[in-house]
């Protein structure tokens, strides 16, 4: 796998990985009860994006690992 064609797989992947990640420990202001007026009550209250950002690298480091390791050593 060339240098750039590596790049755009683990881009792809890291948001990919994002958005399966974003939902999970989201509660919304209707959940928590801490409502801020003029914004939707389905807005969340605390969406921890570096956390997610943090945690959507390393399980994307881990999935490209072994997508690199099985197209180095099984093709």
């Amino acid at each position: 796998m060339t240098t750039p064609m590596a790049i755009a797989v683990y881009f792809t992947m890291w948001w990919i990985v994002l958005f399966a990640i974003l939902p999970f420990g989201v509660r919304s202001q209707h959940e928590s009860g801490e409502y801020l007026q003029g914004t939707d009550p389905g807005a969340p209250v605390a969406p921890k994006l570096a956390m997610k950002a943090v945690v959507t690298t390393i399980v994307s480091a881990i999935l490209f690992a072994g997508l690199y390791a099985y197209i180095e050593w099984a093709t």
